[in-house]
């Protein structure tokens, strides 16, 4: 990978704006790193629930490669993980990149391009099924690691993973520096952030927020 890595975001209508915006708060962090914010049309998306615009540098259609890959979810994902145009696009970046990652439902776009077949992978618990349907084998795990691709759970997964990545590309004391300096330290005042720690009501009430 070059010194200063070309990272390219791939975002969509129906995004859930902390799966793209978490990543982007520590990798663009990473020295000398160049960021592109890609939409498949090049214009602005509309995230998850309509109440934010993002704006893109390009399209996919004006990027060829990239070092780095963050594919983010949300709902829209669901849709782009058949379409052909978006997937085919991530596997060609893919070829070549030195890692792809996904945040979310995003490993559904990843599984849809024909990357996850065999391999273990995680997204957000309420779309494992779906994610077995693409040939990944689901698992309940905050990040899962292969040689150059990452699939990271739900959300707020992303920034650990971010954080992994960054560790991964430019060093361990880069990474703690970028932690330090978005001050992440998780002190969640509930211990219900995972599926398996979630009582049934609790399970019932997230569908529905």
């Amino acid at each position: 990978m070059r010194d200063a890595p070309a990272i390219a975001f791939l975002i969509f209508d129906g995004l859930t704006p902390l799966d793209f915006v978490g990543p982007f708060e520590v990798l663009s962090r990473l020295p000398g790193s160049h960021t592109r914010v890609v939409s498949p049309t090049g214009k602005a998306i509309s995230a998850s629930g309509g109440k934010l615009t993002l704006g893109v540098d390009c399209g996919i259609a004006d990027l060829d490669a990239a070092d780095i890959l963050v594919v983010p979810g949300g709902p829209g994902a669901r849709i782009l993980m058949h379409d052909a145009a978006v997937t085919a696009w991530v596997a060609k970046i893919a070829t070549h990149a030195a890692w792809t990652t996904s945040v979310c439902t995003g490993s559904l776009i990843l599984g849809g391009a024909g990357l996850l077949a065999g391999m273990e992978a995680t997204t957000h618990w309420a779309a494992r099924e779906l994610l077995a349907t693409t040939g990944a084998v689901p698992v309940a795990r905050r990040i899962v690691e292969y040689p150059r691709l990452i699939t990271a759970a739900g959300v707020s997964s992303g920034i650990d993973m971010a954080l992994l990545l960054a560790a991964r590309v430019a060093g361990e004391e880069i990474a703690k520096a970028i932690q330090l300096r978005i001050e992440y330290d998780p002190q969640p005042p509930f211990d219900c952030g995972a599926l398996e720690k979630a009582p049934a009501e609790i399970r019932a009430l997230a569908a529905s927020v």
